[in-house]
């Protein structure tokens, strides 16, 4: 009997013939060399926290879910093996604990390591790299049914491709990953006007080592977040309890939540709404172990698109998008996010050979989001943005080969490893070909 699946977004949904829990790598070895023999295609999912189809199943599942925890550990060099099924949020107090910790982390912790990594994570931060940089060893099982470890020496082709795999080209099944001392982060939020703002973002991404903001639509009104790192001996401030469950809980999931419903119901409320949010934003500071600062809790669903655009291209693009929205009647409750990152050299990272800035648009689950998608697309494509991987966007193979100087080189390695298309989807037939 078939099963239905649906992301975490409720924007994708399919029927799962199949579904798989391996506890350990041998047993996905036998599952995807059978799956094979059957001419059955494979996908695995982690979390659904893609609001593309890239994990969608198109006849087996496989969920890593019970293939979790870590693995190693190299004190000397800093580096953990971590199973493929292991999440963020289990993850980051485990590497505490061991006195260490991701360079960089966004602000969703929901994610598997392998799901973060495969569709290019990332945060913020001008002098950093998205989480797939942190990736040092790979292991995968292809579509034969072989177990196969890559890493910069062994196989380095492949772990170019495979530290943004798409879930193209193996099931992940181990990460290696390359991590830092623990530290804390002291974080800095204070609301701002946008055009004065915007005049020094370029400064301010060079000066801190976290920045990101938020544009409140049909405001002249941003939240600006500005995390650096503190000394090592620092105990920490965190926010008092009270102060993280009104702001954190109530405020940003439980009032948000009301508000979306209430412009969902009347959508030409929401510059009334926004003006008010807006100046009902106020500064806070404090500081905490940098994963509890990152990521946050979010239980307002929405869809979303994201594009990286070259760093110099930001301040243009945002201001497209602006107008574009006041000369058309697009009412948007949720605010416009925008995030940094340096050039890396992962051949489908969205920053690879060039610094990024980070563009990305949200709407609530219940609203048409096609218009205003479809607008913001077109701007940041007119600035050579590329499309996140796990968000949404219309673009095919031809288009994105333009985009990613190495593309070539990814299908090549896609049809080496999985010539037969055990692990493709209609979403990777359309961004890779078929």
């Amino acid at each position: 009997m078939s099963q239905s699946w649906t992301n975490w977004g409720r924007n994708e949904h399919a029927a799962v013939d199949r579904l798989h829990r391996p506890e350990r790598a041998s047993q996905v070895a036998e599952i995807v060399g059978t799956a094979h023999k059957e001419q059955r295609k494979v996908k695995v999912v982690g979390s659904g926290h893609s609001f593309t189809g890239i994990a969608a199943p198109a006849q087996d599942q496989l969920r890593l879910d019970a293939l979790t925890g870590i693995v190693a550990v190299d004190d000397t060099r800093r580096r953990v093996r971590v199973r493929a099924g292991t999440t963020l949020r289990d993850l980051n107090p485990l590497l505490w604990d061991l006195g260490l910790a991701m360079p960089n982390l966004g602000d969703i912790d929901a994610q598997t390591i392998a799901g973060a990594i495969s569709t290019g994570t990332h945060g913020t931060g001008a002098g950093l790299q998205g989480l797939a940089a942190a990736v040092c060893g790979l292991t995968l099982v292809t579509a034969d049914g072989t177990e196969v470890r890559c890493s910069a020496e062994e196989d380095p082709g492949l772990f170019q491709a495979a530290r943004v795999g798409l879930g193209a080209l193996g099931v992940l099944t181990e990460v290696e990953l390359q991590l830092v001392p623990a530290y804390r982060l002291r974080a800095v939020e204070r609301p701002a006007e946008l055009m004065p703002f915007l005049e020094s973002v370029q400064e301010v991404a060079d000066t801190d080592r976290h920045v990101e903001f938020y544009w409140f639509p049909h405001t002249e009104r941003v939240l600006t977040k500005r995390n650096t790192v503190v000394d090592a001996l620092h105990p920490g401030r965190p926010l008092p309890r009270w102060r993280e469950e009104l702001d954190d809980h109530l405020l940003s999931n439980v009032v948000f939540e009301g508000i979306n419903r209430l412009v969902a119901w009347r959508p030409s409320l929401a510059p009334r709404v926004n003006q008010v949010s807006a100046r009902a934003l106020s500064a806070r500071e404090f500081t905490d172990r940098s994963y509890r600062v990152f990521c946050t809790r979010r239980t307002v669903r929405f869809t979303e698109s994201e594009y990286a655009v070259p760093r110099a291209a930001l301040v243009p693009a945002l201001l497209e998008l602006k107008a574009w929205i006041e000369a058309n009647d697009e009412f948007l409750p949720f605010p416009v996010e925008v995030r940094f990152a340096a050039a890396d050299d992962i051949w489908l990272s969205t920053a690879y050979e060039r610094d990024t800035a980070y563009l990305a648009v949200h709407q609530y689950h219940r609203m048409d989001n096609r218009r205003y998608f479809a607008a913001f697309e077109a701007i940041a494509r007119s600035h050579s943005g590329r499309p996140h991987w796990g968000k949404l966007h219309t673009l095919g193979a031809a288009e994105l080969d333009e985009s990613y100087p190495r593309f070539g080189e990814f299908v090549d390695v896609r049809n080496r490893l999985d010539p037969d298309r055990v692990f493709t989807n209609a979403y990777l037939d359309r961004v890779l070909g078929p």
